[in-house]
């Protein structure tokens, strides 16, 4: 049997365990991985065709708006628009304002969760006709693509997904709740494995807007729950807004912190 763990020792596991081994984001096709002091950033090969990101889990020393207007340089010499995602524990405490002054900007305040996979693991009535499933082909990622543009719009990542798939099919879980393979896709979710570490990520859980309030998307927690207890994970994280934040707190994963993206756009003609 295991002791169940405070908020701050999961907290603890988290950030020694993800953040400080540079587990926060997984390697991924054409993605470049480096460190700037004690800033880790994550861009693409070719500037554009992904997301950057960016953030300082071990503080930013004696001169933080030196690191800070480094990276202003770097990414505006590139052309691209940058998140650094800050955690409210970070170190200066006053990071935030320091981004707001050398021109990053907020966005939405997320509320990272973790917690114990076992308490996740549930059973879950999914309405008549419905049914949720693993996914691996490149039709059915396809499919996924053409939720998330249906909910969110057109975004720079379409295919992401396919490529991390076939990059490394063991790092990643794709589940789709549908009512039949050629319809479209109901709700999708994905899970990300961090071996070497006791934690799984969920990640995505759209759901189309008329069939949400429905227990799809507690059913794909739970579906995932059972992957990653299945490969020996014993903790999940996941970063969540207002709207799926109850549902996951009911089930007993514990708000620890928030994160929060500060995001510089330095694209050329935005």
């Amino acid at each position: 049997m295991t002791t169940e763990l405070t908020d701050a020792e999961l907290l603890d596991a988290f950030h020694r365990q993800i953040r400080l081994s540079g587990r926060e984001d997984e390697p991924a096709p054409g993605i470049v991985r480096d460190t700037d002091g004690p800033v880790a950033r994550r861009y693409p090969q070719e500037p554009g065709t992904s997301y950057c990101m960016i953030e300082s889990p071990r503080g930013l020393g004696d001169d933080p708006d030196h690191w800070i207007r480094r990276q202003v340089d770097f990414f505006t010499g590139r052309g691209e628009e940058v998140e650094w995602k800050t955690y409210s524990y970070d170190e200066p405490a006053d990071l935030t304002e320091r981004l707001a002054r050398a021109g990053f900007v907020a966005e939405d305040r997320e509320a990272l969760l973790l917690g114990e996979v076992e308490g996740l693991i549930h059973d879950v009535e999914l309405p008549p006709g419905v049914q949720l499933r693993q996914v691996d082909s490149d039709h059915d990622l396809g499919r996924v693509d053409e939720l998330m543009r249906t909910i969110w719009g057109p975004g720079r990542d379409d295919g992401a997904l396919t490529r991390e798939m076939r990059a490394d099919p063991e790092a990643l879980d794709v589940v789709v709740v549908e009512e039949s393979p050629e319809g479209p896709v109901l709700c999708a979710a994905w899970l990300r494995y961090s071996p070497g570490t006791d934690f799984a990520s969920m990640w995505g859980g759209s759901t189309l807007p008329q069939w949400r309030r429905k227990g799809l998307y507690r059913a794909t927690v739970a579906y995932r729950a059972q992957l990653a207890r299945d490969r020996g994970f014993r903790f999940m994280r996941l970063d969540t807004t207002p709207d799926s934040r109850p549902i996951l707190t009911r089930l007993g994963l514990r708000h620890v912190a928030d994160t929060t993206p500060y995001v510089l756009d330095a694209r050329r003609g935005a």
